[in-house]
């Protein structure tokens, strides 16, 4: 289902006040102690490209604010030391086509250790969240339809919000995912949003969305923060 027009933005302040101690500087930046690592862009903008090197081409520029005004939220899945001694965040896109990655100079982004992890099982039609090795919420979901299936692979949280359409639910996360279809708002992005439609659960009904209960939807409010990595699976 499209997500439509933010009107509600949530989690924004969430993610600034846990990041606030972690001032950076493009000389003495401050590295996570783990990955996945999420945070917001410190910098105006900035080239992700291919490899950790400012001549490398670039994949996406990434702007410090969305052109839906939110602040932009990248998960980072690892580092490295370039040859001039610069650290590098490889960054997971939040682009087409899905599971695309680039890197990024460490002093332009704020991170911080993820703690909590969603799995989607596509076959299985449900979902798990971890706070580490523990599971803590398993819920039954609806899927994308034949043809419009749920898109397989490693994505994340990057906005968070109160619908205004009744059909999506109570609450949303939208992802970095996208759906086959391109004609949506935003290019076709997947989010997991609560229904209005329950009795639906289970089954491969969408257009690519995760559809869940509203009582699961509420529970993601609480423990699915900007930057929660996400994996889709097949089983």
């Amino acid at each position: 289902m499209k997500l439509g027009p933010i009107t509600r933005v949530l989690g924004v302040s969430f993610l600034a006040a846990m990041l606030a101690p972690a001032a950076l500087t493009a000389s003495s930046p401050v590295l996570p102690a783990s990955y996945p690592a999420a945070g917001e862009l410190v910098a105006t903008q900035t080239a992700a490209r291919v490899a950790p090197d400012r001549t490398a081409r670039i994949v996406r520029l990434l702007h410090q604010f969305r052109s839906d005004y939110r602040l932009q939220v990248v998960l980072a899945l690892g580092q490295t030391t370039a040859a001039d001694g610069k650290t590098w965040f490889k960054v997971s896109l939040p682009m087409r086509p899905n599971g695309t990655v680039g890197w990024i100079p460490a002093g332009t982004v704020a991170l911080q250790p993820m703690q909590n992890r969603i799995v989607v099982h596509r076959g299985l039609r449900t979902i798990e969240l971890f706070h580490g090795n523990r599971r803590v919420l398993h819920a039954k979901v609806a899927v994308g339809a034949p043809g419009r299936e749920t898109p397989l692979g490693e994505f994340y949280v990057t906005a968070r919000f109160v619908p205004d359409d009744p059909f999506l639910g109570v609450f949303a996360v939208e992802t970095s995912a996208y759906s086959r279809l391109t004609e949506w708002p935003g290019g076709g992005k997947v989010g997991i949003h609560g229904t209005s439609k329950p009795w639906l659960l289970g089954q491969a009904v969408s257009h690519g969305c995760v559809r869940v209960s509203n009582a699961t939807a509420l529970a993601l409010r609480r423990l699915a923060p900007l930057g929660t990595p996400i994996s889709i699976v097949a089983r």
